[in-house]
């Protein structure tokens, strides 16, 4: 006969399993505070949503997945010409002008087809991300925004852009600071390439893009297969592996212009 203390011993095992997320979450934030100005002689500069682009390309074994976001950015970087090191930043990104594009084929040895819109696909990606028209409109707005706090600059290929010459004046640099996704924030560097606009010795404008992709973590942002707001469902990213990567890598583009 099954002892009793060994049947509610694998009994609390069992659950403790069930319950167990797949994997740590990063903590939780349903805001960024705003960028600080870091010297008396950085400029407000603010980011132009016209123009601006997010893009992302998630590759698993039989199926691509691409993402656009275009004209999705606001936000204002605090730049001191003469000390790049003092630049701050929040940058933010709607999720409500993402697109997703898929490439399918048969197996890992075939080629992939045309790039192709889903409209299902598109639905699943705002129930994963929790801003389809069931969440509460409160949880949605919190979830629609990416946002990026530049908080250093950890290196940079020039200082002091006020000392480089012509009208546009190139450095590359890696910022780090908070990347907040789907309400969960996690520390982030990026790797850019920024161009400072010159009308004669004023600074008028800044273009930034990334060199190198930013990787977001999807399940520690707990972005998850679901069926509805706050249900998950049944399949997780693991049982989607053939075509469902488990990172998102971006790449970003902007311009801000002195306010």
């Amino acid at each position: 006969m099954r002892s009793p203390a060994l049947f509610a011993l694998l009994l609390s095992t069992l659950i403790g399993c069930e319950s167990k997320p797949a994997a740590p979450l990063a903590p939780s934030a349903s805001a960024l505070a705003p960028a600080e100005r870091r010297s008396e002689t950085a400029k407000p500069f603010a980011i132009e949503a016209t123009g601006s682009k997010v893009t992302f390309s998630m590759n698993a074994p039989v199926e691509k997945i691409h993402g656009d976001a275009a004209d999705s950015a606001k936000g204002e970087l605090y730049i001191d010409p003469a000390d790049i090191n003092k630049t701050t930043g929040l940058i933010e990104i709607d999720l409500d002008k993402l697109t997703l594009y898929q490439q399918k084929r048969q197996d890992e040895k075939s080629d992939f087809g045309e790039r192709t819109k889903s409209d299902k696909q598109n639905e699943h990606a705002k129930a994963w991300l929790e801003i389809s028209p069931d969440a509460p409109a409160d949880q949605r707005e919190l979830n629609r925004w990416v946002q990026f706090r530049i908080e250093r600059v950890v290196e940079a290929s020039a200082t002091d852009v006020s000392k480089l010459a012509g009208a546009e004046r190139k450095i590359t640099a890696t910022v780090e600071g908070e990347l907040r996704v789907h309400q969960r924030k996690v520390k982030q560097q990026a790797k850019v390439e920024a161009t400072f606009k010159y009308d004669a010795d004023k600074l008028v404008a800044v273009t930034i893009k990334t060199t190198a992709p930013v990787v977001v973590d999807l399940e520690a942002h707990d972005v998850r297969p679901r069926e509805l707001f706050g249900k998950l469902a049944q399949k997780t990213l693991s049982d989607l592996g053939q075509k469902v990567a488990k990172e998102a890598p971006i790449e970003l583009s902007l311009t801000a212009k002195a306010r």
